[in-house]
């Protein structure tokens, strides 16, 4: 069998993350979203791949080898993006056989994958479902026995607790139902109208009630529950240097090329990149991701974070709860803040995070003046410039130029 892999759209909800990169290619535990999904299915033994491919393709392209970890990597473009099933019907002339399709931005198991490839041969679709807290902000299938009777999008009063992951099991069939649905409500063709119309046609949708963890990756504060949970499985390994009054604690992984100065405490688990500068004298708490080429200066703290490639934290700062971009500058001095005063939730542009702690989302080529405060939950499109001592709170698009009170000029 092999495996679709949805990975055109770029994912707007993740801005300012998305200006620069595909969704897909955010990071988890130092690795893009969709090779942690590649890798998934090498393990569940699916020796083909193919990659849908879109907005800022490129990206994508040039990072996966033809054939990664033994599996064959194909790629194919949606040139415009109109929808989940408008995707998976860029396929139809690659696929002849039955294949998982997969989100992009969804984090799976192998156990999950092998167990939806190995579901009954009769069903025309198999879909990977879970049980949810909330089912009201999911999509939700309705079910008899083994059978999906409907697909509900976000229903008022569920009929059940078996939410729809994005994940299915498709035979060819599926080609022809989606060229015989509309357009939604919301301009797209929708993959689960699709599979509706099957089952209205009586051809047989069963599920697979997923009990493995799962992880969908929506907003940017997802990536930081993600990086915790996938922490508990890091192996510990050290391929640079520890001078010898620096303390490493816990499970910390480091890569080559990369030194840790004397003075420096790092709280595992955490995970220094390639060619990195850590230290003197400065602490890294747990669940802390640095990427390659970053350089973490004298006194400066960094909790539950994640530093994309080449960014660089100037002495005597503070970094906590928060993502910041490849090749951002913070001043000496530059401080986030991650706890609201009264200590409720923290919003970003009005949406609520469901965190209690949460710092600045920041896209790349930022950079801080010295002694520069970032209030919680702001987030900062790339190419922008904190002037010193300024406030940065709020939202700032692309090339923003902050100054005083927080200002945009």
């Amino acid at each position: 069998m092999l495996a679709v892999i949805l990975g055109a759209g770029e994912g707007t909800r993740m801005r300012p993350l998305t200006y620069t990169r595909p969704k897909v290619m955010l990071p988890v535990l130092g690795i893009p979203i969709i090779e942690h999904i590649v890798n998934s299915c090498v393990e569940a033994r699916l020796k083909r791949v193919i990659i849908v491919t879109g907005y800022k393709e490129d990206v994508i392209r040039s990072h996966f080898d033809e054939v990664q970890h033994g599996a064959q990597i194909e790629y194919v473009t949606q040139d415009k993006q109109c929808g989940t099933a408008d995707a998976i019907n860029q396929v139809k002339d690659l696929v002849d056989e039955r294949f998982l399709a997969l989100n992009g931005d969804s984090l799976i198991s192998p156990l999950t994958l092998k167990s939806l490839a190995e579901t009954r041969q009769d069903l025309a679709v198999v879909i990977a479902a879970k049980s949810v807290k909330e089912p009201t902000n999911y999509g939700i299938i309705d079910v008899a026995g083994d059978a999906v009777l409907k697909i509900a999008e976000k229903p008022d009063r569920p009929v059940s607790d078996l939410a729809n992951l994005g994940m299915y099991v498709f035979t060819p069939m599926i080609f022809d139902a989606i060229a015989r649905i509309p357009k939604s409500v919301r301009g797209e063709y929708e993959i689960t109208d699709a599979i509706q119309l099957l089952i209205d046609q009586g051809d047989k949708v069963g599920y697979l009630n997923v009990k493995e963890e799962w992880i969908d990756v929506g907003r940017p504060w997802d990536l930081l529950f993600a990086n915790k949970l996938l922490f508990q499985n890091l192996k510990c390994e050290n391929e640079g240097i520890v001078e010898p009054f620096a303390t490493i604690e816990g499970n910390v992984k480091i890569g080559r090329g990369s030194i840790v100065r004397n003075g420096a405490y790092i709280m595992g688990p955490a995970i220094i990149g390639e060619r990195c500068e850590i230290g003197p004298n400065c602490c890294i708490r747990p669940n802390t991701c640095i990427g390659n080429g970053v350089k973490i200066g004298n006194a400066v703290e960094v909790k539950n974070c994640i530093i994309m490639d080449d960014s660089r934290i100037g002495h005597l700062s503070y970094v906590g709860d928060s993502i910041i971009g490849q090749r951002c500058n913070f001043g000496a001095g530059t401080l986030v803040a991650n706890l609201r005063f009264d200590e409720k939730p923290i919003k970003v542009a009005g949406v609520h995070t469901g965190r209690r702690k949460l710092g600045v989302i920041m896209g790349d080529d930022v950079h801080t003046g010295i002694n520069s405060m970032l209030n919680v939950g702001t987030s900062i499109g790339p190419g922008s410039i904190v002037g010193v001592g300024a406030l940065a709170a709020g939202v700032y698009p692309p090339g923003s130029h902050i100054e005083g009170k927080g200002a945009t000029n």
